[in-house]
């Protein structure tokens, strides 16, 4: 029997690439029940408000992710949100925890799903400020005016 290919669903936070400044990004594991990981297979997940903490027992957990079930995926209300813990190594964890010390955010970037295995994309983050996402807007807002003005000729 031939192996169905596994089709690249990722599922990402495109909110956190305007509210925060990313650092170093990483690619850690997650651990997901059955119908969890059958779930996200089919893209029904999103990361929207989702943030990574590190707990007394220096553990990544991811907090906020919602994973919903769709027809013949039974995910109880209560489950959808659950804390998830994250693996990684113990050094990168580390390092987590200094960036985290020196005020910065861990911020789950992606799921992604093309492999065997279900990985979560984090990265190291600064909050912008209002003004800056301005900036940021002002500067994509010209650039496609530019290419508009570029086209037109």
């Amino acid at each position: 029997m031939a192996k169905k290919a596994h089709q690249a669903k990722s599922i990402s936070n495109r909110r956190a690439r305007f509210d925060y400044e990313l650092g170093d990004s990483l690619i850690v594991g997650i651990e997901l029940t059955g119908a969890e990981a059958k779930s996200l297979r089919m893209g029904h997940g999103h990361l929207r408000g989702a943030y990574v903490t590190i707990n007394k027992d220096s553990e990544l957990v991811l907090i906020n992710a919602t994973i919903a079930g769709s027809a013949g995926i039974k995910i109880d209300e209560s489950n959808q949100t659950r804390p998830r813990k994250l693996l990684a190594k113990r050094k990168e964890i580390e390092a987590l925890s200094e960036a985290k010390k020196q005020g910065r955010t861990i911020v789950p970037l992606e799921i992604l799903t093309s492999s065997r295995y279900i990985k979560l994309k984090i990265a190291t983050a600064k909050g912008r400020k209002r003004y800056d996402k301005r900036q940021t807007l002002k500067a994509r807002d010209e650039s496609r005016q530019i290419d508009i003005a570029l086209k037109n000729r």
